[in-house]
């Protein structure tokens, strides 16, 4: 089992160093196409290997597909996501009420009690079940750090919504945004075509604001209904591993606090 995980690892670290390779050159062909149609100097970089890009160029097909290094979501549709909830250890009742109407926002997820089980022992558990995510909540002084609201504090709701949502990724659409966008929305199974349920997972500077909603026509008008529960997601780290592995995985991206100074810098959008 060791050795076939570490020559998995390994085989997806070179799938990974190539897509790397074959995405700096599609970049650099970016660039020299752009340069050329807006008829300006030529990047510095560039100039030395212009001629040998700009033949590259001609035999680029027409929405060239982007290299995806998501190998976890290879088999995505046919099967849908088994997702497993649980807490920090010694939770308390607010964040345990949380986790259970996180289960009814993630169709099919299931709660699982903490107690005193290792990391390792939590992993070790979900891959033997066919687990594909593992959600660990936490808390700071007694209330989920989410910025949480519950269901019974949002008001005027009526049964909780079982159906698969559809879902809305508003303005995630940098190269990161698109990440933790993929991400998210493989925590959900196909929807209905006729589901009257929408989650939204919207983005405002940097903070993924998350919102629960059934919705219904009247004639032209559609009248939404928010049933919650409603919190929100700050990224911070993606590493190319599981939990238990700690600081052994390869970080992917990680969150400076001095990136938050950077006015003109946005890492979730591309605005």
């Amino acid at each position: 089992q060791l050795r076939r995980q570490a020559r998995e690892r390994r085989e997806y670290l070179q799938r990974r160093a190539r897509e790397q390779q074959l995405q700096r050159q599609r970049e650099r062909r970016e660039s020299l196409r752009r340069a050329l149609d807006e008829n300006r100097l030529l990047p510095t970089e560039l100039r030395h290997e212009a001629l040998a890009l700009q033949k590259e160029i001609e035999f680029d097909a027409p929405g060239e597909a982007q290299g995806n290094h998501d190998d976890e979501y290879r088999w995505v549709g046919l099967e849908p996501p088994k997702v497993m909830v649980t807490t920090s250890r010694d939770p308390s009742a607010r964040l345990r009420l949380f986790a259970k109407e996180l289960c009814l926002l993630l169709p099919g997820a299931r709660r699982m009690n903490r107690g005193r089980a290792e990391l390792g022992a939590l992993v070790g558990a979900c891959r033997a079940a066919g687990v594909t995510d593992l959600l660990v909540l936490h808390e700071t002084r007694g209330r989920p750090g989410h910025g949480a609201v519950l269901r019974q504090e949002v008001g005027g709701l009526g049964g909780a919504p079982l159906a698969a949502p559809h879902l809305l990724l508003l303005h995630l659409d940098s190269p990161l945004g698109k990440r933790v966008g993929t991400i998210l929305k493989h925590l959900f199974p196909v929807p209905r075509p006729d589901s009257r349920r929408v989650v939204t997972f919207a983005n405002e500077d940097d903070v993924i604001l998350v919102r629960n909603h059934m919705y219904r026509r009247q004639g032209r008008m559609v009248e939404l209904e928010e049933v919650g529960p409603r919190f929100q997601l700050r990224p911070y780290l993606i590493r190319l591993g599981t939990l238990e592995q700690g600081d052994a995985a390869d970080v992917e991206w990680r969150w400076h606090p001095y990136t938050a100074t950077a006015p003109k810098r946005h890492l979730l959008s591309a605005a």
